[in-house]
């Protein structure tokens, strides 16, 4: 049974489909709350969202995943985070109603592919998914920046994640075939062709360390620490985006020694994050790949946000067949690994992987497979009449 028939079984009413898909970042980790550039692609792994408007102002909401129903009253002022799966959901209309947009109740079916808990951006999918639907329905057309935008405030001031905009943003904006270079600040961007004869997997470690959450606000407060001292003998210096490597390695004294490692891992990785446009603009993959290792290595040194299976899984992914790079992406601290391969040795590095991480860890490792994907939008529904 499709979405939309489920939806229809369960509402009675036929409904109108949207998704978003989850992301992968090729390189440039922990840069984008710095302002910094990053390099994401989306990946071929969707949260849909069926929806129809009701007459009044309940969100009726059901996912497929979690097999739960739940119900948010739009009149309700007082609506707060529940630590569950629908505050995304709450959020995204909690941040539209308060920035103004008209959106009416409506019925939600959600279903979801993106691997959930596996660094792979499940929870801005399923942002931008509903945030879509919601104003789909409602009549209400925002710009693409500002949708991205939105559903990155409902992930900082509503769930309480402090977030950069670097997820939202590449689940609205992504093209197929390219991953795409923003620069956080300005929120200009460039889009990039992925060399063809190459494939993006992501390997799943199958872990998450529970100090992952703690960690990340952790080391957004030592960047922070870092740009106060530095920009106390360089008064130009706003953020680390400022920060040359030459200027960093002049004043380090300035610094603790733990900050001044994560503004080193921040300052350097922007600046791969650049090589690594002009490496896919020269049709250099083997550059590329040896940026991504490059950047792995200051993770775990510098930034301190792998871990051992992470450590060990792009060590394997080193020795496997077709493996051109090959490092963490996420938050760290456990999820995934991405690895940019030779397409015709996809499934000889897949089970390769697969084993010897089984082998050493007694951990059976999930592995996505995907070329570059498409962005969020409204998805037809087979056999639906055209709109006039």
């Amino acid at each position: 049974m499709t979405l939309a028939q489920a939806f229809l079984q369960r509402y009675k009413t036929p409904p109108t489909l949207f998704r978003a898909p989850g992301r992968v970042n090729l390189i440039g980790e922990h840069t984008d709350y710095n302002n910094g550039f990053v390099f994401p692609a989306a990946i071929d792994f969707y949260t849909h969202v069926a929806a129809a408007p009701r007459i009044d102002s309940k969100l009726v909401v059901y996912s497929e995943n979690y097999g739960e129903e739940v119900e948010i009253d739009l009149r309700d002022s007082a609506l707060t985070p529940r630590r569950h799966w629908s505050d995304y959901v709450g959020g995204v209309a909690w941040i539209l109603l308060g920035t103004g947009h008209q959106i009416s109740g409506a019925h939600l079916l959600i279903e979801s592919n993106v691997p959930l808990g596996a660094g792979l951006s499940s929870s801005a999918a399923l942002e931008v998914a509903v945030a879509s639907a919601l104003l789909g329905i409602s009549g209400v057309s925002i710009p693409s920046l500002q949708l991205a935008q939105l559903c990155q405030r409902a992930e900082n001031e509503f769930v309480g994640a402090r977030c950069g905009i670097m997820d939202q943003f590449i689940s609205v904006h992504a093209q197929p075939e390219t991953a795409l270079l923003l620069d956080c600040r300005s929120l200009e961007y460039q889009l990039f062709p992925i060399a063809s004869g190459y494939t993006l997997v992501a390997c799943n470690t199958m872990v998450k360390h529970d100090l992952a959450s703690g960690a990340y606000n952790q080391r957004r407060a030592e960047c922070e620490e870092g740009v106060r001292r530095l920009s106390a003998v360089l008064p130009h210096v706003q953020s680390l985006r400022d920060v040359t490597p030459e200027e960093l390695s002049r004043n380090s004294k300035a610094l603790p020694d733990t900050v001044l490692k994560r503004c080193r891992h921040v300052i350097t990785e922007n600046d791969r994050v650049v090589q690594a446009s002009r490496c896919l603009s020269k049709h250099d993959v083997a550059g590329f790949g040896d940026l991504m290792a490059e950047s792995h290595r200051s993770l775990r040194d510098d930034y301190e946000v792998s871990c051992a299976e992470l450590d060990l899984m792009v060590e394997i992914a080193g020795r496997a067949e077709g493996a051109v790079g090959s490092r963490m992406t996420g938050g760290g601290f456990g999820g995934c690994t991405i690895n940019l391969v030779r397409s015709e040795s996809v499934p000889q590095f897949r089970d390769q992987v697969s084993t010897e991480y089984h082998k050493q860890t007694g951990r059976l490792p999930e592995i996505y497979v995907s070329r570059p994907a498409g962005g969020a939008g409204q998805v037809p529904i087979p056999g639906a009449p055209l709109k006039a």
